[in-house]
């Protein structure tokens, strides 16, 4: 059986943590699994290395972040190798380079284009642990490339689907998921298993539990994927296709503060005015969000989006230069906002849902500013200081009106 096991940075934040996990990998190893492991820096490596460059440059080259960057994951796997030995078993550590993990040329938030398996497989064939540094890609140039915050979770999966993995295996400081944030919400309840969809919406709007692109790739590739708590022996939450549970109202609930709300406004009521907006977004790879159009005044409308606050400042240049083409007259934009999303595959034959929301969010005296919805998922912004208060009550509301 070939197991691919990925660690967060928390799992090894110091050596004492590291050698837990070398233990936890040689009990797999020794029932006789092949055994590919991939690791996050250790601890608060990767913030401790964006501060030390942004105090040398405030503005700092997105490809020499990214060379910085891609030490931390070298640091994890050759420790976790030295551990390993030391325990008395082999093991190889290699970053992408030496894997063959090609990605494209976006630094800072690459996309995994190929992996070439071959050192890999033969180090394999020779009895080794192979540990290999998640995050990281190598681009067409030769240059090292990370792939986002959290994406250790999808060289995890890209490499169990290109080696034909019997398991993937997620481990962090958490048992699995949970219908909410239980350091938000205290009566969230794990959940034994969640569809691939479901979870893909939870990962999109701000639960930090599995990050978004590792979960499609499961979810294209059909990679069996279980988030699995470092600490204990208890059993995680299996990500699948449909799930064993009967459909819910409501599988689960994130809140999402990193959101910036954009608003352009006096635009020319004509065809094509959001293609020119959001492909020129598009050709800075600035993902969008929620859209809503409303009518303006006279032959106006007013388009409003959101995405992350980190683009927030491109997205506002990229609409002053363009101010004369688009032919706008004001855009405005608000940072106190936060996102907050429900999630369950039973919303789409239950009536109700969006009420029963929208009642709990009443009842707390929260205002919704925007509302976007989907087949699985019903989305609200709302001022940030009162996310988590509403995160609550709409809890509560869904675990009552489950257990009726």
């Amino acid at each position: 059986m070939l197991i691919v096991q990925k660690y967060g940075g928390s799992s090894v934040a110091n050596a004492e943590r590291v050698l837990n996990v070398a233990r936890r990998i040689l009990e797999s190893y020794r029932s006789g699994h092949k055994m590919v492991v991939v690791l996050s820096a250790q601890g608060d490596t990767t913030d401790d290395l964006l501060a030390k460059a942004r105090a040398l440059n405030p503005d700092p080259s997105k490809r020499e972040l990214d060379m910085l960057l891609a030490t931390g994951e070298q640091q994890s796997v050759a420790l976790m190798a030295l551990a390993i030995h030391k325990l008395g078993a082999p093991a190889l550590s290699l970053n992408a380079v030496q894997v063959g993990i090609e990605a494209t040329s976006q630094y800072g938030n690459a996309r995994i284009k190929r992996i070439r398996p071959e050192r890999i497989t033969r180090a394999l064939e020779l009895n080794n642990i192979v540990i290999i540094a998640g995050f990281q890609g190598v681009n067409r140039y030769g240059d090292l490339t990370t792939l986002g915050r959290g994406a250790s979770d999808t060289t995890a999966v890209a490499l169990a689907a290109v080696l034909g993995a019997d398991l993937c295996e997620i481990y962090s400081d958490v048992d699995g998921v949970y219908t909410a944030d239980p350091r938000m919400v205290p009566n969230a309840r794990k959940l034994p298993n969640i569809s691939y969809d479901e979870m893909l919406e939870l990962a999109s709007m701000g639960a930090q539990v599995l990050h978004n692109r590792a979960v499609e790739m499961a979810k294209r590739h059909r990679v069996k994927l279980v988030l699995r708590s470092s600490w204990s022996e208890d059993e995680g939450t299996e990500i699948k296709e449909g799930s064993t549970m009967e459909k819910l109202l409501f599988s689960g609930l994130a809140v999402d503060k990193d959101v910036a709300r954009i608003s352009v406004m006096g635009l020319l009521d004509r065809p094509g005015i959001a293609f020119h907006i959001f492909s020129l977004l598009a050709t800075q790879k600035i993902s969008v969000d929620i859209i809503l159009q409303t009518a303006g005044s006279g032959k106006t409308k007013d388009i409003s989006f959101t995405v992350v606050q980190a683009d927030l400042d491109a997205v506002l240049k990229t609409l002053e230069a363009n101010k004369e083409a688009i032919g706008y007259e004001a855009v405005t934009s608000d940072i106190s906002l936060a996102k907050l999303s429900i999630i369950g595959a039973g919303m789409a034959t239950n009536s109700g849902v969006a009420s029963a929301m929208f009642e709990a969010l009443y009842d707390c005296g929260v205002n919704i500013n925007l509302i976007s919805t989907s087949e699985i998922k019903i989305t609200v912004l709302i001022d940030k200081e009162v996310a988590e208060q509403a995160a609550r009550a709409i809890h509560d509301k869904f675990a009552q009106l489950m257990e009726e």
